[in-house]
């Protein structure tokens, strides 16, 4: 019996693969349990589709993401904060004000967790910081911290 796998099975294949298997083995355990279907010919057709479609998807959201990174490496973020006697900031800079003032300022939607900030930015000055915007792809921008 030849199955389509729906899931990984540990010691028989991965996700989008037909093996050949024992008609008990693929009816009962596999089928039963949906980590496969039964690998007719509309079956696979419907899963080369649904790959092709996918496959497009995923390089449309990579092209997205590459846009979105030259639109950053260009941005140059500004976040007024009150000073300290000593010339320091009350507190540190939070990436959530960062995704605050990413939408006041550039118009963009910056999700907290995905900015990177290396050490907890105390003082003012220019910052080079880092977004993950999946994908393995990594956008930096400037941040100018400027003290009242």
């Amino acid at each position: 019996m030849k199955v389509l796998l729906i899931k990984d099975v540990k010691g028989l294949g991965k996700a989008g693969e037909v093996k050949e298997v024992k008609d008990g083995y693929g009816q009962n355990f596999l089928i039963g349990n949906k980590l496969a279907l039964h690998a007719t010919n509309e079956v696979i057709k419907r899963h080369e589709s649904n790959v092709r479609k996918q496959t497009a998807q995923d390089e449309e959201e990579m092209k997205r993401l590459k846009d979105l990174e030259k639109v950053l490496a260009k941005t140059e973020l500004k976040i007024k904060r009150k000073l300290g006697a000593n010339g320091s900031l009350f507190g540190a800079v939070t990436k959530d004000e960062i995704s605050h003032e990413f939408k006041a300022q550039c118009d963009l939607e910056i999700d907290k967790k995905a900015i990177e900030i290396k050490n907890a930015i105390k003082m003012t000055g220019l910052f080079d910081i880092t977004i993950k915007l999946g994908h393995g792809i990594h956008a930096h921008f400037k941040l100018e911290i400027i003290g009242e």
